[in-house]
């Protein structure tokens, strides 16, 4: 193994989402105890509460905005609309802990680890002292409080300048894969988590 590659694996950093990958989060598990109807429940999130109304929100727009123009369109959820936010915990039914595992065994070993999530800004409070295991971190970007989301190429290059990133020595974890074709694009090394029970295997091939 020559001293390049050697020197090349001290330097490796790693660089995590955390909905899918640290945390097992979606709104389902919350509105299932408001919707008795499973058909009710598809068609509420996936024609109001959805992912693209959601992801304003983790984009910076405020909570309070968001449900206002909301329940201008459909007036008759106006409960339902704003149990979203308020319930926002409820819908994270835990995390995985091989995820945290091995971001501990990271730690050991002396890895710089970061985040950089699409994340409301509101939300995330209190989160890191809810979850201690988020202080492990060496920095965290979310994407709410900076105002750019993922998959879009600023708040990757955010991530570089901040945490010091050479993007082809930097391991991108994440679940969806439009964040991954976008570092896959910028030139990190990625790991598309698909089923958080492979991380540790994932992560060790960079190891």
């Amino acid at each position: 193994v020559s001293l390049l590659i050697i020197l090349k694996l001290l330097f490796m950093k790693f660089l995590f989402d955390l909905g899918g990958v640290f945390f097992d989060w979606h709104p389902t598990y919350f509105y299932k105890t408001i919707f008795s109807n499973n058909d009710d429940l598809d068609h509420f999130l996936n024609n109001i509460c959805n992912d693209e109304w959601n992801i304003k929100q983790d984009a910076g727009r405020l909570i309070q905005d968001a449900e206002d123009d909301l329940i201008s369109l459909h007036p008759k959820y106006e409960n339902e609309i704003r149990m979203y936010y308020k319930n926002h915990r409820k819908m994270l039914r835990g995390t995985f802990p091989k995820s945290i595992e091995i971001l501990e065994t990271l730690k050991k070993k002396q890895y710089k680890c970061y985040v950089l999530s699409n994340w409301s800004s509101e939300t995330f409070q209190g989160m890191e002292d809810d979850y201690p295991f988020l202080k492990i971190f060496d920095g965290i970007i979310i994407s709410g409080k900076e105002k750019m989301i993922k998959p879009n190429k600023e708040i990757y290059n955010l991530a570089k300048t901040r945490f010091n990133l050479t993007f082809p020595e930097t391991v991108f974890i994440d679940d969806r894969i439009e964040n991954i074709e976008t570092a896959k694009e910028l030139g990190f090394k990625t790991v598309h988590l698909t089923d958080p029970d492979n991380i540790i295997n994932e992560i060790n091939k960079y190891i």
